[in-house]
């Protein structure tokens, strides 16, 4: 690419502890520099879009490919590791996305959801019920991580026993696509992770046989002998980013989420009183503070943004965090409003590739944040206790400290 193409450009300081603490300053700033921007650090050259309506046009336009992604985001000998990679359903485009998503979607239909309901509700219930909001807990430990691996682990049919290792897997996991430039020591442990969920699922299709069962592995294994899903990686690789995925994002929705009304207290006691306003608020924290901060595709033919030529092969990052706080596209977007009537935000992408897991994570966000509000009014943030994952991709924290505080008005109801 010669270098007239490389500009204007801009490096976001995405190793800055400030930047990682509070994004959205650069991005502000950054959409005021220009509506197409270059970088060097990003996958080894990209353009980045912060405007909401460019983030979402290239979500939605399929010159602009998610299939071509799997192999920028590698780094180091990734051979065991791409097969599986690649043939997720995250990375594939046209006739085989539209195939594999058929399969999945039955698993997510809403009939199966709502069998997940009394069991979300039941593990809320408990969770809160061992805690003393008054001594302080870790949120992140007691509720955010371990809730989506329940739930995930029962709508595919696989053994909560192993919540442990699969999430250190989906650790490894993110680590390696949240980092822009992977080192060798990021690709190995991914790439032992991915084949260690692979050959988990290995043992439990092993183990169904002849009978697949009802839950999402064992339609996976029912399509699969239909003819409608590829055995070996496909399959093994559309378990294994099931597993993360149900895992990753919703933890950070349900600790963001935690942190934002903790920080608007008004906004808490809002919710508090009218808990009806808990989907808009949920779909707030999602625009707010997006557990996924970006995304990338890559062009399949050249065409002009904003007067820019991009080339085939290009890479293209959407800024979704950006693209959530666009004041073209919300009124007052840095502001935190339970009652938000101005759309939503892209945190669950658009276009083809839409989360399929959506209405899965608002059910468990709404059961979170509705039993907390009920049970601990005054809860607030213990900021010295609490630390971010630092991890530019997948937003989010790492530990969540909270407390219930004494009986006062809302107005004085800052972090502890």
């Amino acid at each position: 690419m010669s270098a007239v193409l490389r500009r204007p450009s801009w490096e976001p300081p995405v190793a800055d502890p400030a930047f990682l603490d509070d994004p959205y300053p650069t991005y502000h700033a950054m959409r005021a520099a220009g509506p197409v921007l270059w970088s060097e650090q990003f996958y080894g050259g990209a353009w980045l879009l912060t405007r909401h309506a460019d983030v979402e046009r290239v979500l939605r336009d399929p010159r602009f490919a998610a299939q071509r992604t799997a192999g920028w985001a590698a780094g180091g000998d990734l051979r065991a590791f791409q097969p599986l990679f690649s043939r997720a359903m995250l990375f594939l485009d046209g006739a085989d996305h539209q195939r594999v998503r058929r399969v999945l979607q039955a698993g997510f239909r809403p009939e199966a959801l709502q069998r997940l309901q009394p069991h979300i509700e039941q593990w809320v219930r408990e969770a809160l019920d061992g805690v003393r909001p008054a001594d302080g807990f870790d949120f992140m430990h007691t509720l955010a991580r371990p809730l989506p691996v329940s739930v995930i682990t029962r709508l595919m049919g696989v053994e909560a026993a192993q919540a442990a290792c699969f999430v250190q897997w989906s650790d490894d996991l993110a680590a390696f696509m949240g980092a822009l430039q992977p080192t060798h020591e990021q690709a190995r442990r991914a790439t032992a992770s991915l084949l260690a969920l692979a050959r988990y699922f290995e043992g439990v299709i092993a183990q169904r046989g002849a009978s697949p069962g009802d839950d999402l592995v064992g339609r996976l294994l029912q399509a699969q002998a239909r003819g409608e899903l590829e055995a070996g990686a496909e399959l093994l690789s559309q378990c294994a980013m099931l597993l993360f995925a149900g895992h990753e994002t919703t933890r950070h929705v349900l600790g963001n989420g935690l942190h934002a009304l903790m920080q608007h207290p008004e906004q808490w006691e809002r919710l508090r009183r009218e808990p009806e306003l808990m989907g808009p608020a949920v779909r707030e924290m999602l625009r707010y503070d997006s557990p996924v901060q970006y995304t990338g595709r890559r062009l399949t033919v050249d065409l002009e943004m904003h007067g820019l030529p991009l080339r085939r092969g290009d890479i293209v990052v959407p800024l979704i965090g950006a693209a959530n706080r666009d004041p073209a596209r919300f009124a007052r977007p840095d502001d935190f409003e339970v009652a938000r009537q101005d759309g939503h935000g892209l945190s669950f992408g658009a276009g083809p590739h839409v989360c399929i897991g959506a209405a899965l994570t608002m059910m468990e966000a709404q059961a979170v944040f509705r039993q907390l509000t009920a049970r601990t009014p005054r809860l607030a943030w213990v900021a010295e206790a609490s630390r971010r994952t630092g991890n530019p991709l997948y937003r989010g924290f790492a530990a969540l400290h909270v407390r219930q505080r004494a009986a006062v008005s809302p107005a004085a109801w800052p972090a502890a």
